[in-house]
């Protein structure tokens, strides 16, 4: 039996993304996206706020748009799988890294900020996605029923 391997995360990037390439010159962007949680201290009564950092790796279009659309501080929602890579630094130390992986059709990178209004700003400052057919179901049909043959 498999399992089921799903991240999602809500947050805001702590850096501008950069534009990187694989080996098969595929396009790769690193990201560090945070969450943040807020509590009230029992004892204290004091809030407390905790920051998450979470590591992600986009790839393909979803990569190049990162890098051309989003900066530091930009709101995103990450769907992607946990994956955890290993590989020998410079010294020949055994080095890991666990990060949240966008690529395929396995996961997804959505905009959460608000488009902007600006006319300085780019003409389309997001991907332009009208060319994409909906996911809608079809209309049913309606018949009357004179039409139907018995």
């Amino acid at each position: 039996m498999s399992g089921i391997n799903k991240m999602i995360i809500v947050g805001n990037l702590g850096e501008k993304p950069t534009l990187n390439k694989t080996g098969t010159n595929e396009s790769v962007t690193n990201l560090s996206v945070a969450t943040s949680e807020e509590w009230k201290d029992r004892q204290t009564g004091e809030k407390i706020s905790k920051v998450e950092w979470h590591s992600v790796a986009v790839f393909g279009k979803s990569a190049e748009y990162a890098v051309q659309y989003l900066d530091k501080g930009s709101k995103v929602y990450v769907e992607g799988k946990l994956q955890t890579r290993k590989w020998q630094d410079q010294s020949g130390q055994d080095r890991y890294k666990t990060e949240t992986v966008v690529a395929g059709y396995t996961g997804q990178l959505v905009f959460l900020d608000k488009k902007p209004v600006s006319t300085e700003e780019q003409k389309f400052p997001y991907p332009d996605m009208s060319g994409y057919k909906s996911r809608q179901p079809q209309q049913e049909q309606k018949t009357d029923e004179d039409d139907i043959p018995f």
